[in-house]
């Protein structure tokens, strides 16, 4: 299947432009166009919340996908470089028109999944250096790190029922009674007993 997407910003502009230079693209390469999808939105906008989104969900091996330039599919370089991976790991065509990109199963194209795999990489390590960096500044202006001591841990939730299920334990109630009671998990009941030595 050969797809053209065409992506226009705003209501006052026309996708005819874009479709034109498709078809004269199309026909001087002796393609044929399967399906048109077209869409009125930002390109700054993640593709899974566009149309975009299900048609390279939608795209299997083999499969082609026609757009005028490059920036039709967005305007996050990041974003776009994504796209283009996911595309080259499904084993799919992106042809633009401007651009003149073929990024596809070819040596340009593997060189530019390494590309993407490293800005990626080095965008999680530039994510890491910087949180890092700023938990030794807050550290070193005494502010103390991590959660309070009891601060949502496994017996947070029964804090102050002590009595109420000691008294429930010696009537004989079920721990998975007790669970069910305070909407809590059977392992955060038995917990609470070992740790507050609640004769059962």
């Amino acid at each position: 299947m050969i797809y053209a997407y065409i992506r226009i910003s705003t209501d006052k502009q026309t996708v005819e432009n874009q479709r034109f230079e498709i078809v004269n693209f199309a026909a001087k390469r002796q393609l044929t166009i399967d399906k048109w999808v077209s869409e009125t939105a930002s390109g700054t906008k993640a593709a899974s919340d566009r149309k975009l989104g299900a048609l390279l969900k939608k795209m299997r091996k083999g499969d082609t996908l026609v757009i005028s330039e490059i920036s039709r599919l967005g305007r996050n370089l990041m974003g776009i470089m994504g796209m283009l991976n996911h595309c080259m790991a499904k084993e799919t065509m992106v042809l633009t028109v401007k651009e003149h990109y073929e990024l596809g199963n070819n040596i340009n194209s593997q060189i530019l999944a390494f590309a993407f795999g490293l800005s990626a990489q080095i965008e999680r390590d530039l994510i890491s250096q910087r949180t890092k960096e700023g938990l030794a500044r807050r550290k070193a202006e005494g502010v103390i790190l991590g959660r309070r001591h009891g601060s949502k841990s496994s017996y947070y939730k029964l804090t102050g029922k002590e009595e109420k299920i000691k008294s429930m334990l010696s009537s004989g109630v079920s721990k998975i009674a007790i669970a069910k009671k305070y909407k809590v998990h059977i392992s955060t009941v038995r917990k609470f007993i070992i740790r507050f030595s609640l004769n059962e």
